[in-house]
C-alpha cells in the first residue's frame, strides 16, 4: 500500500498566475537534468509513471504540482544545467522559479543529485534560492547503483562536508530501492509537521 495513498496530479503551471492558493503544505523536488529526479518522485510516492521520466535531459519545462490530498502538495521543478527547449523557452523558467520562492506553503525542498557527479555550483545555488534558514532541504544521492558500497560512503561524507549544517544527505536509487522508505519517512513528517525550518 502506497505510503500517500491520495497522489494525484493537479496541474502544469507556465506562470506564477496558475499556481495553486498559496496555503497548505509544499514540498518542492529540483536537481540538475537527468539527474534522477523524476524517477525519485515515482518511487517516493510508489506511483509509477507520476511524474514523467526520459532519457533527453530538460524535458520538464513546466512546474508541476501533484497533490497528496488536504493542501499538501509535491512540486516538481524543470531542471537545471542542460537546457533542451528554446531560448524563449528557458528564458521564461527563472521567473516562473522565482515566483514559486516567496510562497509561504513552501515548505522543504528535496534536491536530487547525481551521485557521481557530487554537489555542484548549480545545486548550492539551488539550496541558496531554497533559504536553508526558512525551509528544510533533504539531498537524494541518486543512481547510487552505480557505486560500490564503500564510493556511496565517500560520495556521501563529501557532500556532508560541502553542505554542512544547509541540507541533510541521503544514499538514494529508484533502480535497487535504496533509501525509498528513508525519503519516504522524510516527505512524510515534512508533510506533517509544516515542514517548519529547524531541527531537520
Amino acid at each position: 500500500m502506497s505510503r500517500f495513498p491520495e497522489v494525484s496530479f493537479m496541474l502544469s503551471a507556465a506562470a506564477g498566475a496558475q499556481f495553486p492558493a498559496d496555503h497548505g503544505v509544499e514540498i518542492a523536488f529540483a536537481g540538475r537534468s537527468n539527474a534522477g529526479k523524476s524517477s525519485a518522485i515515482n518511487a517516493i510516492t510508489a506511483r509509477h509513471g507520476l511524474a514523467r521520466t526520459s532519457k533527453t535531459p530538460g524535458r520538464t519545462r513546466l512546474l508541476n504540482f501533484f497533490s497528496l490530498g488536504a493542501d499538501r502538495r509535491i512540486v516538481d521543478l524543470p531542471g537545471y544545467g542542460f537546457a533542451k527547449g528554446s531560448r524563449a523557452e528557458q528564458a521564461g523558467w527563472a521567473p516562473l522559479i522565482e515566483a514559486l520562492r516567496p510562497r509561504v506553503s513552501l515548505k522543504g525542498l528535496f534536491l536530487v543529485v547525481d551521485c557521481r557527479r557530487g554537489i555542484a555550483d548549480g545545486d548550492l545555488e539551488l539550496i541558496d534560492w531554497a533559504d536553508p534558514s526558512r525551509r528544510r532541504i533533504h539531498v537524494l544521492l541518486a543512481k547510487a547503483d552505480k557505486l560500490t558500497r564503500a564510493e556511496g560512503m565517500k560520495a556521501q561524507a563529501a557532500a556532508v562536508a560541502v553542505l554542512g549544517d544547509h541540507a541533510t544527505v541521503q544514499l538514494f536509487s529508484a533502480l535497487r530501492h535504496l533509501g525509498i522508505e528513508d525519503a519516504q519517512d522524510r516527505l512524510q513528517s515534512w508533510i506533517e509537521t509544516g515542514a517548519a525550518a529547524g531541527g531537520q
